[in-house]
């Protein structure tokens, strides 16, 4: 038997690893300068997508908010008008639950003695502006300290359910505007107060004689209260004016190196 011929090859075998390929003859083309530069451009891009994409699971990175008293002053000023439109659906029905004459619109009763122990809004517009801003953030915050107390005394007398949920939801409403008037001062460098507006009620202090005038207590009460937060709005929106707004900031920590 004769020897078997080899099949002819379709094409050049490939080479081995680690030949050189003699028939490639010349240096390898080189990158021009324009292109190498793009290159680098859209690997730095990259790399920052990723890293922003995937920056809730770096432990290292953090993005911290700096609250400061520009958005504290906002959220406050939120609060009070949020308290004025509250108010006069409380309003209405608590003088309807008082009945006539303090549930008709042109009622206007003058102030007694017995409500001097509601702190009163009724101050003259230009003192009143003349004042610091710690001075007005101050009053604001004893004022609505001891209407809060009273609030509180008038819902645990309301005669309907419906009555003392909406006292018991307002209240809880004043609470955090009193709290965030308090994180503004703080916010601003002012200290608090170190007490209420005026001194309390003494524990012997007759109640009213009478029902009427008890619902004349209450009447201005919510009178007063009323001014208080139309004030308050326009001390608020004043104030945010002076005060930058706050800043967002990227804080690159180094751990464990």
């Amino acid at each position: 038997m004769g020897a078997a011929v080899p099949g002819r090859c379709a094409g050049p075998l490939p080479a081995c690893p680690g030949t050189p390929n003699h028939a490639a003859t010349g240096p390898a083309p080189r990158l021009s300068r324009m292109e190498l530069r793009a290159g680098d451009s859209w690997g730095i891009f990259t790399f920052l997508c990723a890293a922003l994409c995937n920056l809730p699971a770096l432990p290292a990175l953090n993005c911290t908010e700096e609250l400061g008293a520009g958005q504290s002053i906002q959220k406050t000023y939120d609060l009070t008008r949020y308290l004025e439109h509250q108010l006069r659906t409380l309003a209405g029905t608590y003088l309807n639950y008082l009945g006539p004459p303090f549930n008709e619109p042109d009622f206007n009763p003058p102030r007694l003695a017995r409500a001097e122990r509601v702190p009163s809004a009724t101050v003259d517009l230009d003192l009143w502006r003349g004042l610091t801003d710690n001075a007005r953030l101050a009053a604001n915050y004893r004022a609505y300290s001891r209407l809060l107390c009273y609030l509180r005394a008038l819902d645990g007398q309301a005669g309907t359910a419906e009555l003392r949920h909406r006292l018991g939801h307002f209240c809880s409403s004043l609470q955090g505007l009193v709290l965030s008037i308090a994180g503004v001062m703080s916010s601003l460098g002012y200290p608090l107060p170190a007490g209420p507006a005026g001194p309390p009620a003494p524990p012997g202090t007759p109640v009213a004689p009478n029902d009427f005038l008890k619902k004349m207590d209450d009447f201005w009460l919510l009178k007063e209260l009323q001014t208080w937060l139309w004030r308050s709005a326009k001390d608020f929106n004043r104030l945010k004016k002076k005060v930058p707004p706050a800043v967002v900031t990227l804080r690159l920590e180094a751990r464990g190196f």
